[in-house]
């Protein structure tokens, strides 16, 4: 992975993936020139997942800690 890459956000990387596949998908270049948008493209996907897997962990954490809130006053919801 680039050392650029770390300092990608989850929107820049996907919007430079997109293009990568677009460009990809439209043709019209050499092997070399494929292989290396395929490379890139994979490098990119790569920096989406970190970000949606820190996300998603970011996200169950948050639901752990409120649901721990939650069983500590008496579970929750007044009748």
């Amino acid at each position: 992975m680039a050392e650029t890459d770390t300092a990608l956000g989850y929107e820049q990387a996907r919007d430079e993936l997109v293009e990568v596949v677009r460009k990809l998908e439209a043709g019209g270049t050499s092997l070399e020139e494929s292989l290396a948008l395929w490379e890139r493209g994979e490098e990119l996907a790569a920096v989406c997942r970190r970000w949606l897997e820190g996300a998603r962990a970011r996200l169950d954490s948050a639901l752990a800690a409120r649901e721990a809130a939650d069983g500590a006053d008496g579970g929750g919801r007044p009748e």
